[in-house]
């Protein structure tokens, strides 16, 4: 009864959930009823919340997922079990870098005038602010977290832990470093996953562009992106097309920079798509670098990472990728090695977070071997250890 009179009640049929779940979830917490510990006797279950970014206020999915969350949790907790939801908040990196960037931005500072440790402040502080509107959402929410334990994912601890499995990783070969394209922002400088990358579809145009072959006579390819012939170190062709069957193995002089490259057979070459040649740019294609790894073929990066043209485009070095092409497209008219141009939808990516054009770019990335991590795991599958359901 005593609990009782703690609660503001109401009369039957004015039920105010502000007033009454307020109260209740003050009694609950001064109660230690979401408090684990690991001393009990009791089997412990354990639920890790998926740790809410700190880039903003919770949202409608937030609130079937925790919900979903805090009824297994209570069950298992009125089931006898030494129950713990731990609950966290996690920092995600360059989402809320633009957020940090964007506060900083209204007081007139750019993010390239603070130090590293500066701009951790920031984020910390901006973690402070809105970490705890997240906490008093999940709160407010009902959420029966172990609050004690409450952690973020730039705490010491947890960063000193992501180091050592990251080293122990290294030292055991799982963890290595290759070449690989990439999906690039210019602007938050950052790999972005395929996730990442919102595409849509907009009016473009194909572009024919002649290439002069050693020797005599010329090869004629089709691109929508013009200014990455900088950047080509083959031209392909299908091996099944009898109009290019006699040029394989020749070489054409790439205009502009005057880079002999070979005429190569590929499969993956679409006869029907453009003139049926393709210009190969493995450092800024994600189907070019492929056939580049088959054909053994060289990769000439030609963008900084802004997407400016960088010294391997020699005198296009320093202008914006769209300003190269309009020179590009220009110069090669000026030497009578442009030819038609068609209408041609083109899908274009842009980071989901800043909206800026994708650049797919050649990067030193880190990868994880797979195999012999995923086999024990499909084995706890196939043996019963795991179930899923």
């Amino acid at each position: 009864m005593k609990a009782e009179k703690e609660i503001n009640t109401q009369p039957l049929g004015s039920y105010d959930p502000s007033t009454i779940e307020n109260g209740w979830y003050h009694f609950w917490e001064k109660n230690d009823f979401f408090k684990a510990s690991v001393d009990s006797p009791r089997i412990p279950f354990t639920i890790v919340i998926p740790p809410p970014n700190i880039t903003g206020s919770l949202h409608i999915g937030h609130a079937l997922n925790n919900t979903l969350q805090d009824i297994l949790i209570r069950y298992k907790r009125m089931d006898g079990y030494e129950a713990l939801w731990m609950p966290g908040t996690d920092h995600a990196g360059i989402a809320t870098q633009n957020v940090v960037e964007r506060e900083l931005a209204r007081e007139g500072i750019s993010r390239m005038e603070l130090s590293r440790e500066e701009f951790i402040e920031r984020v910390w502080k901006w973690r402070e602010e809105s970490g705890s509107t997240i906490l008093e959402q999940l709160k407010r929410l009902g959420a029966s977290c172990d609050w004690r334990r409450e952690r973020f994912t730039l705490d010491p601890g947890l960063s000193r832990a992501v180091r050592e499995v990251f080293v122990r990783l290294y030292e055991e070969g799982l963890i290595y470093q290759g070449d690989y394209i990439i999906n690039w922002c210019p602007r938050c400088l950052t790999a972005l996953s395929d996730l990442e990358v919102e595409t849509r579809e907009i009016p473009g145009k194909l572009y024919h562009l002649v290439y002069p072959l050693k020797g005599g006579g010329e090869l004629t390819v089709a691109t929508t992106r013009p200014e990455t012939m900088l950047g080509d170190t083959a031209v392909a062709v299908n091996p099944d097309d009898p109009r290019y069957s006699a040029l394989v193995g020749r070489t054409v002089l790439l205009p502009l920079v005057d880079r002999e490259i070979p005429v190569i057979a590929d499969e993956h070459v679409d006869p029907d798509f453009g003139t049926g040649s393709l210009k190969i740019t493995p450092a800024h294609d994600f189907n070019d670098f492929e056939i580049a790894k088959r054909h053994r073929l060289p990769a000439v990066n030609i963008f900084d990472p802004h997407a400016r043209m960088d010294e391997e485009s020699g005198k296009y070095q320093g202008m914006d990728r769209f300003e190269a092409r309009e020179r590009v497209l220009r110069d090669l008219g000026e030497l009578g090695l442009r030819g038609k141009e068609e209408d041609y939808p083109v899908r274009l990516g842009s980071c989901y977070r800043c909206g800026t054009v994708v650049e797919p770019r050649l990067s030193t990335q880190w990868f994880v071997r797979m195999k012999s991590l995923a086999e024990p795991a499909i084995q706890a599958v196939r043996d019963g250890r795991t179930k899923i359901f």
